[in-house]
């Protein structure tokens, strides 16, 4: 792995830059959509929540068979059409007037959205051997923030300005990345899809080591919500420290993947650096718990201090959780199936987002620093709880193997490098 910010020529760039575009054109959309639903489509906040909800669980349902449709397939094709079908639904919202038209667009997004990072999941294990692939998402994630923050930019703009063609801006623009993502994603090689061998049942779902390791790492990923909600209301209600500093830990965060996560990510080639890589984060995560709940009742400096080292551990164990978590989840996934188990995966994301909220307000302000060293001792339990479900979902993917090799039929799993 190379350390630059930048990946290799060919399809891993490619990919880096499809990620790139939409990624500038969703954190313009981030930042303005809740204000746009709002002001210009006319619909209460309440109604928002619950559409964006209805939307996000429906977005997690359909991502396995969007995944499993681009093994079956193609995923370069799959991938094309989901672009496509995401820039569509944004630009659906337009021309939304209305709770129930808002949430057909809300479910339509949701769902190409899911089906569309299975896809390009899938994809990427076609394109890429199987130990660049964790570097590769460093790439990707580092990636993302930077398109993220340039688009947040873009949106503040809009927020600004505060008009009605500015916020119909913001969201042509983010329809148009997903159309320039898709002709970016058309230009990568094709991966040819693969013959599904048939379970008689549903997929991934009879896979009770892969879930098991999907629910600790949706366990996990409960930090997800903490800077955009948790540590704003923790700052506001329960600290001295001026609300500014809730702009200035987030860009700390961003800044910080943007540069260290191709780094973080080096050393993680197989089931045993990964699993390591988790446990050491979930020590990380505890510590910066517990310094976060010390800022509670200090002097305001004193806060600040608390509240910035808090936010440095934090990300630290972020950029760990999310190297040793991809390995697992493409390591320990059957080779003829990478689609449709990244989007189960990738469930774990929506329902830490959707969860989350209610979790840590409940935890942080309502408990104080009981809470906060609560969130840290189930961060710790679920990293180390995650090498015995890994060991454990690498041996019935072995089993799995000899099995279908007796009956002449494809690998299971990839082999496994520690």
């Amino acid at each position: 792995m190379t350390n630059s910010l930048v990946p290799p020529a060919g399809p891993q760039r490619t990919l880096a830059l499809a990620q790139l575009t939409n990624s500038v054109g969703d954190g313009a959309y981030y930042v303005t959509s809740a204000l746009y639903f709002t002001h210009v489509v006319g619909l209460a906040p309440a109604r928002v929540g619950l559409g964006l909800t209805l939307a996000w669980a429906v977005g997690s349902l359909v991502g396995v068979p969007l995944g499993r449709l681009a093994d079956r397939r193609g995923p370069r094709g799959t991938a094309v059409l989901l672009a496509l079908a995401t820039g569509l639904a944004v630009a659906s919202f337009l021309v939304v007037r209305g709770f129930v038209p808002f949430v057909i667009a809300a479910c339509a997004y949701a769902s190409a959205q899911s089906g569309l990072a299975a896809a390009r999941q899938a994809l990427l294990a076609g394109l890429v051997s199987a130990g660049e692939r964790t570097g590769l998402l460093a790439h990707l994630q580092s990636t993302l923030n930077a398109g993220l923050a340039v688009g947040a930019g873009l949106g503040g703009l809009a927020l600004r300005a505060g008009t009605r063609s500015a916020y119909l801006g913001v969201f042509a623009l983010d329809a148009v990345s997903f159309l320039v993502c898709a002709g970016l994603l058309v230009r990568l090689p094709s991966v040819r899809g693969v013959q599904v061998r048939k379970t008689g049942g549903p997929g991934v779902l009879r896979d009770r080591p892969y879930v098991v390791v999907t629910l600790l790492n949706t366990v996990l990923l409960l930090r997800m919500p903490l800077l955009s909600l948790g540590l704003p209301l923790w700052i506001a209600e329960r600290t001295d420290a001026p609300t500014w500093l809730v702009s200035a830990l987030f860009v700390l965060n961003t800044g910080a993947v943007m540069v260290f996560q191709v780094r973080t990510a080096r050393g993680i080639t197989g089931l045993a650096s990964a699993t390591r890589a988790v446990r050491r984060s979930g020590w990380i995560m505890l510590a910066a718990c517990a310094v976060f709940a010390l800022s509670a009742g200090a002097s305001p400096w004193v806060a600040v201090g608390a509240l910035v080292v808090g936010a440095v551990l934090q990300v630290a164990a972020e950029m760990g959780q999310s190297a040793g978590s991809w390995q697992l989840s493409f390591d320990l996934a059957p080779a003829d199936r990478v689609g449709e188990y990244q989007g189960f995966f990738g469930t774990g994301v929506t329902v830490a987002r959707t969860m989350g909220p209610l979790v840590l307000t409940s935890l942080l302000l309502e408990w104080g620093t009981p809470g906060w060293l609560l969130l840290g001792g189930a961060t710790v339990v679920a990293s180390y709880a995650m090498g015995p479900a890994a060991r454990r979902a690498a041996g019935a993917g072995r089993e799995a193997d000899e099995a279908a090799g007796d009956a002449g039929g494809v690998n299971r799993r990839p082999a496994l490098a520690s």
